[in-house]
């Protein structure tokens, strides 16, 4: 077994060529979707949605810019990279259904290694109950880009955008935030160390809930289900990838309000405030600049708050006011403070 493995590593994506590359990265792919016609293996994928509306989302990730393979596994990195785009997807009420992936490798990458990038795409799709249906793969003079195009279906009345939430609308997120930026503080600090005495192994126990949420990221299907299951339609909704602080600005700047957020409101893990006690940094700057914790962030009419309550993974944190009263964080003190975007930037 162990001389066989070997020598699936060494073959080269030179002699295999472009089309043998994506037949040995796909052929274990099984569509899941009735709307899925036709897949990987044509000059285009067939879909068919019939009655509902198509969402369309692409998103691309650079070595170097949006991930390190020093310390991020191709596998985890493939996972990422799907569900990123799939949020993109829920954020606007819909359901994924399919996605394209396309990637450019240098030649210090072989076959096993996009293995394992794909195991970590496939094992997103199963999950998510999502079709790969196509793409492209080519060379790059550095590193690994990956970019992954998301397709999704929903009712025309049913799609929420940034643009719809109401003077005295509830503002409202999912989950906890923040833990995914702190996440990324260990690794690179670790890394650091790493490279100054490679024999050193780090003992990251304490922060296995924060590594998780950086590399092993979830997309939201699950409120998505809730509010299908419970009947509500957020008046507008985005996900948080970019740092709370981003995008609230994105809702209130798209839709002409304002806003007031509550600091003490704003749900923190355990592991997070501990994190930030060792690295001096406070746990209310992560929540709103940090990002890449892919949780949504919407707004509700106030009447469907009792519908809300059911669910112990949604938190109020705010409310929608009149544009003129600003975009706020009213601190722990009571202190209105003006919100400024802090969040990732592109360039």
């Amino acid at each position: 077994m162990k001389k066989d493995s070997k020598t699936k590593s060494s073959k080269k994506l030179t002699d295999l060529g472009e089309f043998e590359v994506i037949n040995q990265l796909t052929k274990d792919f099984i569509n899941s979707n009735e709307s899925t016609v036709l897949g990987v293996g044509d000059d285009a994928a067939v879909i068919d949605f019939n009655d509902n509306q198509i969402l369309v989302s692409t998103d691309m990730m650079v070595e170097g810019v949006h991930f390190d393979l020093a310390y991020m596994p191709l596998k985890h990195l493939g996972y990422k990279a799907v569900v990123s785009n799939l949020s993109d997807i829920y954020s606007m009420n819909g359901i994924c259904t399919q996605i394209t992936v396309s990637i450019a490798v240098s030649n210090r990458f072989n076959l096993e290694s996009l293995e394992e990038l794909y195991l970590g795409i496939k094992t997103a799709c199963k999950f998510y109950k999502v079709d790969l249906v196509g793409g492209d793969t080519t060379s790059s003079t550095k590193g690994l880009i990956i970019s992954i195009t998301a397709i999704g279906k929903a009712k025309s009345k049913a799609i929420v955008k940034r643009n719809g939430a109401k003077i005295n609308d509830l503002i409202v997120v999912s989950g906890d935030i923040g833990s995914a930026y702190m996440g990324l503080q260990v690794l690179e600090r670790e890394n650091e160390v790493f490279k100054v005495n490679p024999a050193n192994q780090p003992d990251l126990s304490d922060y296995t809930y924060l590594l998780k949420r950086q590399l092993k990221p979830e997309a939201r299907k699950d409120i998505i289900d809730f509010f299908d299951k419970n009947k509500v339609i957020p008046t507008s909704m985005i996900d948080i990838s970019d740092g709370l602080s981003s995008e609230i600005m994105h809702i209130c700047k798209n839709s002409d309000i304002g806003c007031d957020i509550y600091e003490e409101k704003i749900p923190l893990s355990e592991e997070l405030k501990s994190a930030c006690d060792e690295f001096k940094l406070h746990p209310t700057t992560i929540a709103l600049s940090g990002g890449e914790d892919y949780e949504l962030l919407f707004t509700i009419n106030q009447k469907d708050y009792e519908k809300i309550k059911k669910s112990n993974d949604l938190t109020v944190i705010g409310y929608i006011t009149d544009s003129k009263n600003g975009i706020n964080l009213v601190t722990k003190s009571e202190e209105k403070v003006p919100i400024i975007s802090q969040g990732w930037k592109s360039f």
